[in-house]
Formats: structure tokens, sequence, C-alpha cells
């Protein structure tokens, strides 16, 4: 019979405290421990996994290929850990829980999740923060935010939990009619906006005019500025609304580069309230189908 490793989660709590605040004495200030005890800890986590996880640059510690793996594992084996002992402590979620949405999740399906937490734990606040997803990583950097869902630049970034593909479409109103000798009318978020980057690229690829002739922070004003007819925009298939049809290549409107979303938040910061909300977005996601992969090598 062959030997199971198992890995303990007080050591996996200590390699994703390590690596996100960036340092051993970060992280046993955190977890109460002294730098000498969470090296001990990295040393035994490496001796079970037969592999380094850490390196350092300078002052800089950085994750190896085998800890970049590892965190991946770590992250979600600490998120069903504390999803289970937060079903038995319910009484302790409490607090303000500050989240950071991109503006047409605050619409979509995870507004769902959202509302149903709140309907579940009345004892714990909530504040959402709605804005360009740049902001919403400085916002979760600076400690500003607690769990963002926000667009990504880059395959692997810092906090990532989880992450799925968004394919965006043209949308206009039913009765939109495309002249072939005009600018495209559009309609976007501020500049900055993934989408509106890819209205444009797809545009000029295809060497067609446009030119932008509504811009406002809010989705529900675009979804508006659509419907009556005034531009045309790239949104997702949660937040077209009757009224809209989907533009195609046939009529001149070239497909739009996929954008890559994820759920992001810092493990050892968040608390037993703020673990219970990335469980309930979590199976939010998991539940809209294949489009949604977890971040396991």
């Amino acid at each position: 019979m062959a030997v199971i490793t198992n890995l303990p989660t007080d050591l996996l709590r200590t390699f994703i405290a390590v690596v996100e605040l960036g340092g051993h004495s970060k992280a046993g200030a955190l977890l109460g421990r002294s730098q000498p005890a969470i090296s001990l800890q990295i040393r035994r986590l490496e001796e079970l996994v037969r592999a380094p996880l850490l390196s350092q640059e300078g002052r800089t510690i950085q994750t190896t290929s085998a800890g970049e793996a590892l965190l991946s594992y770590a992250r979600e084996m600490i998120r069903i850990n504390d999803e289970a002992v937060s079903y038995f402590h319910r009484s302790d979620k409490t607090g303000v829980l500050r989240i950071g949405l991109p503006t047409d999740y605050a619409v979509a399906f995870l507004q769902h999740a959202i509302t149903n937490f709140i309907q579940k734990n009345q004892d714990v606040e909530l504040e959402i923060h709605c804005d360009l997803s740049r902001e919403l990583h400085q916002h979760l950097r600076s400690d500003e935010l607690d769990v963002i869902v926000a667009m990504m630049p880059s395959a692997r970034m810092p906090y990532l939990s989880r992450a799925w593909v968004e394919q965006p479409i043209w949308a206009a109103a039913e009765g939109f009619e495309d002249v072939a000798h005009r600018p495209v009318p559009l309609g976007a978020h501020p500049e900055g906006c993934d989408y509106r980057a890819r209205m444009i690229q797809a545009l000029d690829s295809a060497e067609r005019r446009w030119r932008i002739v509504y811009t406002g922070p809010g989705i529900s004003g675009l979804q508006n500025a659509v419907l009556n007819g005034l531009c045309v925009t790239a949104l997702t298939r949660a937040t077209m609304l009757p009224g809209m049809r989907v533009l195609g290549e046939g009529e001149g409107f070239p497909a739009l580069e996929p954008l890559r979303v994820g759920l992001f938040y810092k493990h050892p910061r968040l608390s037993v309230a703020g673990l219970q909300l990335v469980s309930d977005l979590v199976a939010g996601l998991d539940s809209v189908g294949s489009s949604v992969r977890p971040l396991h090598p």
C-alpha cells in the first residue's frame, strides 16, 4: 500500500502568509510566531513536497516553480478548510467586508452571491466599491479592499484565487443600422477600461473608423445609450438587455479578444466572514459551467 503524505494546514497557512506578505518576519507577526519558527515550518513543508519552495533575491522573497504550483493548491486547501470551520463557527461572522467589482459584475451573476450572503449574514456589513480593474488591484494591494473581482493583465498575479475567461460581444439596439461610410459610434467606460481597449483594437485591426460618442462609468447609462440607438458597445451575455442584439463579423464587427477575469484576496488578512463570502463567490463561479477553471497546474 502506497504511503500518503499529508500536508498540514498550519504549514500551508504559513507558506501562504510568507508569500503574500513578502517575508518571514511579517508572516510571523501576523501568525504570532517567531521568524525562526516560520523558517522551520517552511523547511518542513519543503521536506514534505521534496522541493524548494522559496528563493530570495536581495530582500525580495519569490516562489520557485514548485512554490508557485503549491501556492495554487495551498490556497484552495486552506479555503476549503476554513469554509468547514466557519460552518461550525457561524456566530463569529461579524464586521465589515470591503468588496471591489468592475461595473459589469455589480449587475451580473456575482451580485446574486453577494445578495444571498447579506441575507444569511446580517451581522456582516458589506461595502461595495465599483471601479476600473487597475484601480481595484491597487486598492487590494494597499489593504483598502478585502476581496476583488477584476480583469487580469497577466496570467499570474498576486492574491489570485480563481480565474476564468469572459468573451465580450458587440451589442447594439435591435433597430441599429450600421452606415458603412460613417465612423462606428462607440459607447464605452472611461480610458483604462479593458472593454474599451478591446473594441478599439478590433476596429483598428479591421481598418474601420470609429469615434467615442458616449463615455460613462456606470453600466446602466451605457446600456441605455445602446438601447436608445446612440452607440454600440462591448458587453457580456450577462449584461445584454431585451431590445439589444449581437453584432457579428458579417456586419463588419470583428470578434473581440477574450478577457481573463480573476477573484483575488489576501488570505492571511481575511476574516471568517470574508472567507465565507469567498466560498460563496467560488460556488457562484462554479455554477456557470466550464468557462470557470481553478488555477491548478
